[in-house]
């Protein structure tokens, strides 16, 4: 474990800083997060991505969301295979242990993952296409998503795939029986957003996905 060095000072300054305000100021609150444990009422599934930041858009204070972050904010379809599935097992613990009324796939646009996808279905970046890209097979996930938008044109497919990214998730989030469950007895809802980075706004899907409209 010789490796594991001490934190950047920047980060150590900014920590003593929040716990000296929103921490001070809010104890009692953390206090009883760590008494009673979290009660999210939604989870989040969202990419990697630095720029996109669920909990600022949202305003949500601690507590509020269980949220899962990874590349391209991609939910693979439903494999009780006995291997190792950080995102579904995200998708097990919040569905059910916590109990989350609303499950919501937030994409984004200029998405890295994405553009990688489509440079690596249509022939452009080889190097995604070896077994040993850890990238490459985890886009492997929105293959059906470029099936969809190839025939598009050029210019439009990035950003259609950015959508399909949160639709195929969301897909493949109904292959899980006990969101299919939750959903359908309603005790849970599924959300679709894209956020532009850029302009701030966000968009939603609705009609099953056809349609995409501003929140």
């Amino acid at each position: 474990m010789h490796n594991i060095r001490p934190l950047p000072q920047y980060l150590v300054g900014r920590f003593h800083g929040w716990r000296a305000t929103s921490y001070s100021e809010n104890s009692a609150w953390y206090r009883r997060l760590a008494t009673d444990g979290q009660r999210p009422r939604a989870m989040v599934i969202s990419c990697c991505d630095s720029r996109v930041h669920v909990t600022s858009i949202f305003g949500a204070d601690s507590g509020e969301f269980f949220i899962h972050r990874n590349i391209a904010n991609l939910v693979p379809p439903y494999a009780p295979d006995g291997l190792q599935h950080g995102t579904s097992a995200a998708v097990e613990y919040a569905v059910q242990a916590l109990k989350v009324a609303h499950l919501i796939v937030v994409g984004h646009t200029s998405c890295g993952g994405v553009a990688g996808c489509h440079a690596m279905c249509s022939g452009h970046a080889p190097e995604l296409e070896e077994k040993t890209s850890f990238v490459g097979r985890w886009m492997d996930v929105l293959r059906p998503g470029y099936d969809r938008v190839k025939d598009l044109p050029e210019g439009q497919q990035i950003a259609a795939l950015e959508r399909e990214a949160v639709l195929v998730s969301i897909e493949n989030l109904m292959t899980f029986p006990f969101v299919k469950e939750a959903v359908e007895s309603g005790q849970m809802s599924l959300h679709g957003l894209v956020h532009d980075i850029s302009e701030g706004t966000l968009v939603q899907a609705s009609d099953g996905g056809r349609a995409w409209v501003e929140v």
